[in-house]
């Protein structure tokens, strides 16, 4: 069990610990938290370091995908001197400037299942912030079958979205929802994306992940929260388990 060793780590995170709901029990319960985050794009980028800076102690960041010109519109943490670099391991460099205690471990790749396996059982928490129905129905099946808590999140054109799943056999999982939406035939490239839609969306998804790991506030589980970026608007939707869900592993 880590614990915060010295006075200048306190102060770092004096700002949390004076939070009555934080305190310094659960500033420490960051520090043991071991988050996987797969996709280092928008929602990624905005993401990782409010994790990274609050204090969670080990982060695995997942991407095989280069970092483009087009990137740098949203994906803040990446230069025009990154262009053509793996984006985890150029967004590990980052991370390690803004908080070098933090444990950053990458893997610059696009994973397997078995892999995707492995990586998921030895977290606490899972952020998907990728891009593709396939990926996102994989991650969600093996968090299913680890019973790991997963925060999925996506976003297109003015438009965003949000849910949290425990995973504990007790309620829906991602495919509970995703059949709602179907393929994306869409993406950035071809629909556009409104840069400060991802940020809102991705610092939510690291809000939601924080208060997980430290057990404060209430998480709205189970519920697909939508980011209608053009109006600015925030609607929410309790998520039903699909009959017949594909999982074999969610039930009511």
């Amino acid at each position: 069990m880590k614990q915060l060793e010295s006075l200048e780590q306190t102060r770092r995170y004096s700002r949390h610990i004076m939070l009555p709901a934080m305190d310094l029990a659960g500033q420490e319960r960051l520090l043991n938290s071991r988050v996987l985050i797969v996709g280092m794009g928008g929602l990624g980028c905005a993401a990782a370091p409010y994790l990274a800076s609050s204090g969670v102690g080990t982060l695995t960041l997942v991407d095989g995908d280069s970092i483009d010109v087009t990137n740098l519109q949203r994906q803040i943490l990446y230069t025009e001197t990154d262009i053509g670099e793996n984006k985890a391991i150029i967004a590990s460099k980052r991370l390690r400037l803004l908080e070098p205690s933090c444990d950053i471990r990458t893997f610059p790749s696009f994973v397997s299942e078995q892999e995707l396996a492995g990586l998921v059982s030895s977290h606490d928490l899972v952020l998907d912030c990728t891009d593709n129905l396939p990926t996102r129905l994989a991650i969600n099946d093996v968090c299913v079958e680890y019973k790991i808590p997963l925060v999925s999140a996506s976003a297109i054109r003015f438009e965003g979205q949000i849910c949290c799943f425990e995973n504990l056999g007790s309620g829906p999982c991602y495919r509970c929802v995703s059949h709602m939406f179907g393929e994306q035939n869409l993406n950035c490239l071809e629909a556009g994306i409104f840069a400060p839609v991802v940020g809102v969306v991705g610092t939510s998804q690291a809000c939601l992940a924080l208060q997980i790991l430290v057990k404060v506030g209430d998480v709205p589980w189970h519920q697909l929260r939508l980011f209608d970026g053009f109006r600015h608007d925030w609607q929410s939707f309790k998520i039903p388990v699909k009959v017949g869900c594909q999982c074999n592993l969610c039930s009511n």
